[in-house]
């Protein structure tokens, strides 16, 4: 459906311009698929209940926004209806009728009930990619149990796998479960409108949180399907997080031939006399020794003074951050990852440019408050108030 509307402030991520994008979703994973492609160039109008988007109650509030809202919806265009409602119903019906994509991630049959699943927009419109994100899938005993990012790290062994030194399982401290099926389903969602551009039929597209998870440890469960008797080891060794005189590093090791190179710059000459130690086969057993003594060696010397050997070396490292000093990064700032969003109320903040697009001018345009835009979108469509 070609409703155009400039990608303002994004000369040159026109790649979906002439898109229009109905994002049904509410919290993380629909909202930030609707992000991404927005930042690719189409427009996103994001349908919101009276009660707004449930991630506009995630954390911290400020000037009415939280960070999560932002990070997931800037760009786009709020509608607010009321899908209790006679009336709202068939006003997001209308809307989906007219959208190239619809993303949803109601539990499954919500969609339906509502008068806007796949089923019956699709009669209407064949060529609609139609991205449906649910918590566990939409078959099987759990489909219809509620998931989130975190409910889902506990289910599918993340937590487990990241346990803390006494083995206590914790989770992974921000919403990778969600961010990574966003991506997942931008990426199915084009690939459906690619499909739709050269064959007119469009597609749903299915995927859930749980596959998502699965996904991601797709090597770790192969590792234990090849050795079931054992915990998951490290890929190499001597590898992991050690203290420097002033700070932290992490020291991986890629190859053999890397491993001869720390040898030498840490002036370990017996590890380069053992046979056993010349492959990674050999070392993994003995990690923890290795591990301690290089420890015992970095532990002597301040960052600065291992960062410029470990460089000199080609050895694999980096000094272990905070993020917001990434907002300082003399290599940041040359490769262009950040931009600046403008927010009401508050000025600007940073914003992390869509891989791939970096150095863009400015992201996506404002985070919209709720229902900024309902009366203007509606009238554009034809629907009445």
């Amino acid at each position: 459906m070609q409703h155009a509307q400039a990608t303002a402030g994004n000369p040159g991520n026109d790649m979906l311009e002439g898109l229009t994008v109905l994002d049904l979703s509410q919290g993380i994973a629909g909202p930030y698929c609707g992000l991404i492609l927005r930042q690719q160039g189409a427009r996103v109008i994001k349908v919101e209940p009276p009660g707004g988007d449930w991630s506009r109650q995630m954390g911290r509030i400020r000037a009415g926004q939280t960070a999560i809202a932002v990070a997931c919806n800037a760009g786009k265009e709020s509608v607010l209806l009321d899908a209790r409602t006679e009336g709202g119903r068939a006003a997001i019906a209308r809307l989906a009728e007219q959208a190239d994509v619809v993303i949803q991630n109601f539990r499954p049959g919500v969609a339906e009930r509502m008068g806007v699943g796949y089923d019956a927009l699709a009669t209407r419109n064949p060529a609609l990619v139609y991205v449906s994100i649910s918590g566990y899938g939409h078959a099987g005993p759990m489909a219809s149990m509620p998931a989130v990012d975190t409910t889902v790290q506990a289910f599918t062994g993340l937590m487990h796998l990241n346990r803390d030194a006494a083995g206590q399982p914790r989770r992974i401290a921000f919403y990778l479960i969600d961010l990574s099926t966003g991506l997942y389903a931008a990426q199915h969602a084009s690939a459906a409108l690619f499909k739709a551009a050269r064959r007119g039929q469009g597609r749903h597209v299915r995927l859930s949180l749980l596959e998502t998870s699965a996904a991601l440890q797709s090597y770790l469960m192969v590792d234990d399907a090849m050795f079931p008797d054992a915990e998951l080891a490290a890929a190499n060794a001597p590898t992991g997080l050690f203290a420097a005189a002033d700070g932290m590093l992490y020291v991986s090791m890629l190859n053999d031939a890397m491993f001869a190179r720390l040898a030498r710059l840490l002036g370990f000459d017996d590890w380069l006399a053992e046979a056993e130690l010349q492959s990674s086969a050999g070392r993994l057993p003995r990690a923890a020794e290795l591990n301690r003594r290089v420890a015992q060696a970095l532990a002597a010397q301040p960052l600065a003074h291992w960062e410029a050997l470990l460089t000199e070396h080609d050895v694999l490292f980096a000094r272990v951050s905070h993020a917001r000093e990434l907002l300082e990064s003399a290599q940041c700032a040359q490769a262009g990852v950040f931009g600046r969003l403008p927010l009401a109320g508050i000025g600007e903040v940073p914003w992390a440019n869509l891989p791939g697009m970096a150095g863009a001018v400015a992201p996506t345009g404002e985070a919209p408050a709720l229902g900024q835009h309902t009366e203007a979108v509606l009238a554009e469509f034809g629907i009445g108030a």
